[in-house]
């Protein structure tokens, strides 16, 4: 992957940032992801923010080589606090972590969002505690996606600030406009979860020390829900 060729994700990550944006990429590794979108002339300016030192590093290599530095600010700095007032960033992309880590970067990073921005989010795992910060804190899903690519399957939820909403613990578990949806990849991911669950809860039985009741029941709800689902 690089700025030329981007992984499916990040494609479709891409297609879920407004044109014209003004773009935080925070986690950015490479900068890829900006870097792409500036080339194509589909947002204005972008800042890539990295917590870490090496991919911070790479980051700006990245930039320079395309000659973006005008363009796109690379910032060493913990989650949002790469993001400033006057960067005036009308999209957030957060990808490529779980999703407990992706919200307690926009939890610790509250602060940081005017709450105009668009959040474009690409979770690897965790999602059911990422759409309920989004839930509790204002932001109702436009879009969800599910798609698989060397066979892991991803999840892109793309939300806005929006009047409250209020979703269902199963349409928070399973995504509220995935549900409705029903793609093929979803399907396939669910019925994989189920095999998984069900393995689970008989590893539980056979166990030497005894599971705590409320893991069991939660894994036996999760088992039920999914089942109703693809029934």
């Amino acid at each position: 992957m690089n700025p030329h060729t981007l992984s499916m994700r990040l494609e479709r990550v891409a297609a879920n940032v407004p044109a014209g944006a003004r773009l935080a990429d925070i986690g950015s590794d490479h900068a890829y992801l900006p870097v792409a979108l500036m080339r194509r002339e589909l947002i204005t300016a972008a800042v890539a923010g990295e917590v870490a030192t090496t991919p911070f590093h790479a980051a700006v290599r990245t930039v320079r080589e395309n000659g973006l530095e005008q363009h796109i600010t690379v910032r060493l700095a913990d989650g949002l606090a790469a993001i400033t007032p006057a960067d005036q960033i009308t999209a957030i992309s957060l990808c490529g972590m779980g999703g407990e880590t992706i919200r307690d970067i926009l939890e610790s990073g509250k602060a940081h969002l005017s709450g105009r921005e668009r959040l474009v989010l690409q979770p690897n795992g965790g999602e059911q505690p990422l759409r309920h910060w989004l839930m509790d804190n204002g932001y109702a899903i436009l879009t969800e996606e599910l798609l698989r690519e060397n066979r892991f399957y991803y999840e892109i939820i793309v939300a806005e600030r929006a009047p409250p909403v209020s979703y269902t613990a199963e349409q928070l578990y399973f995504g509220p406009l995935q549900m409705q949806a029903r793609s093929p990849e979803f399907l396939a991911k669910w019925q994989r979860m189920l095999r998984q669950k069900q393995k689970t809860l008989a590893s539980f039985e056979q166990a030497r020390q005894a599971v705590p009741q409320e893991k069991v029941q939660e894994v036996a709800r999760q088992v039920r829900w999914i089942s109703s689902l693809l029934a």
